[in-house]
């Protein structure tokens, strides 16, 4: 594993997706930026064409695409880590299926949020919060994947060796149909989504899509901090059992 030391002399691992950023100033900027993020999405940024009278519905966009975005990235991370704990270098390393299972557990979360946030969404713009349009089935399997993912994990809890390698197999089979349902399915289905309205500049303000942008970077921040928070927590766990 590729290391390097801090000021402090704590290891810090380099090897991944997920940047090592170390230091307070990150998290003190990820902070601000959310609530950029929050204020923004109420009070700066201008309705979006498209969405409904005065396009003020379109502020569920800010926290619902970053959301949807993070649920596949997730998704993308934990297999990375899943392949190297299965084929790596130093295969069988726990802590790669620790990364892994991290990488799954956002992806569940930013997934239910992406859920929450498109019904409420969809309950604004359409009349009803739930009306099994194809991208609503498609992110509600996904959940369920991931569900079944943690599911699995739980079952063999205790069994550690075990518990790793069937997940990181499970995570690679899954992956087909997550993304045959995220990608595939919206786009060969009539869908009420409207994913081309964003597509088009026009349609939004320039306040707007500076709130927009911030609120991908905001977000990203954040799966980087809890990444790390849950992957601190995991060491210490190890160093005290051990």
């Amino acid at each position: 594993m590729s290391t390097s030391q801090t000021g402090a002399g704590t290891a810090v691992d380099r090897r991944g997706p997920v940047p090592p950023m170390v230091g307070a100033w990150w998290k003190i900027g990820a902070g601000l930026l959310m609530i950029f993020v929050i204020y923004g999405a109420f009070f700066i940024a201008k309705g979006a064409a498209g969405f409904g009278e005065n396009g003020d519905k379109a502020r569920a966009v800010f926290f619902h695409v970053p959301s949807a975005i993070l649920a596949s990235v997730c998704y993308f991370v934990g297999i990375y880590f899943a392949l190297i704990y299965l084929f790596g270098k130093k295969s069988g390393n726990l802590e790669d299926d620790a990364k892994s299972a991290i990488s799954m557990e956002l992806g569940f979360l930013f997934c239910l949020l992406a859920t929450v946030t498109g019904s409420i969404f969809a309950g604004i713009q359409w009349g009803v919060f739930w009306n099994w349009d194809p991208r609503e089935t498609s992110i509600v399997i996904t959940l369920l994947l991931y569900a079944s993912y943690l599911i699995l994990r739980g079952a063999l809890n205790g069994q550690p060796a075990k518990r790793a390698n069937l997940s990181a197999v499970y995570a690679l089979v899954a992956l087909v149909p997550e993304q045959f349902l995220i990608w595939a399915v919206p786009r060969i289905m009539d869908t009420n989504h409207p994913t081309s309205v964003l597509q088009n500049p026009s349609n939004t303000s320039i306040d707007y899509k500076i709130v927009l942008y911030t609120s991908f970077l905001a977000f990203t921040l954040l799966f980087i901090w809890l990444f790390q928070l849950k992957l601190r927590t995991y060491r210490l766990q190890t160093k005290q059992e051990g």
